[in-house]
């Protein structure tokens, strides 16, 4: 918080000892100052009219980061297709493309039971545990045989039947291979399928593991894909209308038009571009290059610090509502605590703000304008959502293992991708998350703030001989878009002329070496 308190953004009386907002906010001369949510809000139908005027729907991006519940989507989905924002994303570039979820999805229990797992995902065993110790367990107890593909040993490899290695940009090349190999053929065939897909490296483009599963699916047509999509409750925003209409419509896309000065509102939903978005450089050029902000947060992040207007939401256990995991299961949320200070539910605060819009927004015959109570807004859903057909409250109470939501999108068409060769001074570069790490929800809980394993760059014991340095060193890691230092260290299980490193750790940051719109990314490591 050292930089809230030198910067002097801030006025404290709204934040609490927890470090929560819990008041609105806006900004003055002497910086964000608390008001009353009127104030707050007409601040905010203000931007919101002005942003219309200055440059149309095009001009406005809406952000949503990891929290909230379906209604609360739902309802900044509904404002978004009211006033024409095309601009928006509940991903930060750091996920896989929302058409992962057409495929012919797979629920947890099926990929635990599968006769073959194809692994083409992060290091469950960091970022989505849970799902780790259900494979593990079908592994040891030879329900299940994994093939993993990974650029680095992960926490699943001891327990892959095959676990592949692959430089970055050259998966689905390596996958094709491996399958077309006459034993995995024979396994591919011996019974159910499930592809777990996320995304393995934020160096690397989605496109190649999009590749890979399409791939897969070509040798065992049959198999069902289990999105491993790490953000908390993704899927369920993603298929509510905060999806992209397109990649140019894209979070990637939205940061890029307000580097350009393209973008008149950017309004983040529990959004922290600064800390979340794989490329720094790209996230800071966008916060510096959006005319106004509007942050709708629980908790006050690097990026709240630059926005205009401040609205306090309400955190989870503050409010009731739906979520939606990853296989597409919707369960019921219940309040257990009085919500702090004056914060607000985010989809009570997005119908507040469709109607102070009005006839730009929130018409006379929108179906939004006659909700009182979350369960109206979950009905809604119910109602206007097919993919949430039948999700009702009844259905939800006689369910307590939730309702499987149907299809939400089409399947992706066929991609193509394809690297460049690395050269041999260079290193392949994967980043890639840590359980821990600066995440607001770990930097504000007190026992998990010094689980972060901090910043370095790994590298196989051979290739710190030839760069000539001492374990754990500095040294200057510089790409094609910027350069960062970072202290070095030797891991056998990284492959040679790899470089590995975690994500959002602090200190020198890999972030700001990383082009997110590039194929791959390659970096040489350099003495100081």
């Amino acid at each position: 918080w050292g930089w809230l308190c030198d910067r002097g953004r801030f006025n404290f009386e709204a934040v609490n000892s927890d470090h929560r907002l819990s008041a609105t906010l806006v900004e003055l001369e002497a910086g964000l100052t608390e008001t009353s949510w009127n104030t707050a809000l007409r601040a905010a139908a203000g931007m919101v009219t002005d942003a219309l005027a200055a440059g149309g729907p095009d001009s406005i991006g809406l952000l949503r980061g990891a929290r909230g519940s379906n209604e609360d989507a739902f309802a900044w989905a509904q404002l978004a297709d009211a006033l024409g924002i095309t601009h928006r994303d509940a991903q930060l570039g750091d996920g896989l493309p929302a058409e992962i979820l057409g495929f012919d999805r797979a629920t947890i229990d099926e990929a635990a039971n599968a006769g073959t797992v194809v692994l083409l995902g992060p290091d469950l065993k960091e970022e989505l545990p849970v799902l780790y110790l259900r494979l593990r367990d079908a592994a040891e107890k030879r329900r299940s045989r994994i093939i993993e593909f990974s650029s680095v040993e992960s926490g699943m490899s001891p327990y892959a039947w095959r676990s592949v290695r692959y430089e970055p940009g050259a998966q689905p090349t390596v996958v094709e291979r491996t399958l077309a190999e006459a034993d995995i053929a024979e396994q591919l065939a011996s019974g159910d399928v499930v592809v777990v897909a996320g995304r393995p490296n934020l160096a690397e483009s989605a496109d190649a593991t999009l590749a890979s599963v399409q791939t897969v699916l070509e040798h065992a047509p049959g198999a069902k894909v289990l999105p491993a999509l790490r953000r908390g409750n993704v899927v369920g925003a993603l298929s509510v209308g905060l999806a992209p209409a397109d990649a140019d419509h894209d979070a990637l896309a939205t940061l890029t038009a307000a580097a350009e000065g393209r973008i008149e509102l950017l309004i983040l939903l529990g959004a922290d571009p600064l800390n979340d978005c794989p490329d720094a450089d790209l996230a800071r050029r966008a916060i510096a290059g959006a005319r106004r902000i509007l942050s709708i947060d629980t908790f006050a992040c690097e990026s709240t610090q630059h926005a205009d207007v401040v609205l306090a939401a309400s955190a989870y256990g503050e409010k009731s509502g739906t979520t939606t995991n990853l296989e597409g299961r919707v369960t019921a949320l219940a309040q257990q605590v009085t919500a702090t200070g004056t914060s607000r539910p985010e989809w009570m605060i997005a119908v507040e703000l469709g109607l102070m819009t009005g006839e730009r927004s929130f018409g006379p015959d929108h179906p939004l304008r006659g909700v009182s109570n979350v369960t109206d807004v979950t009905e809604l859903i119910s109602s206007s959502v097919p993919a949430f057909d039948g999700v009702t409250v009844e259905a939800l109470e006689a369910a307590p293992n939730g309702v499987v939501i149907g299809a939400v999108f089409d399947p992706p068409a066929p991609v193509a991708f394809s690297a460049p060769g690395r050269n041999s001074y260079d290193y392949r570069l994967v980043v890639s998350r840590k359980l821990y790490d600066r995440a607001v929800g770990t930097q504000m809980s007190r026992s998990l703030v010094h689980l972060a394993p901090g910043s370095a760059v790994h590298v196989h014991p051979l290739d710190l001989d030839a760069i000539g340095v001492d374990e754990g060193s500095d040294v200057k890691v510089v790409s094609a878009q910027a350069a960062t230092v970072l202290p070095i260290r030797a891991n056998a299980s990284i492959p040679r002329g790899v470089v590995w490193s975690s994500f959002n750790q602090g200190g020198g940051t890999i972030e700001d070496i990383v082009d997110a719109r590039g194929a791959t990314t390659d970096v040489r490591i350099e003495r100081l």
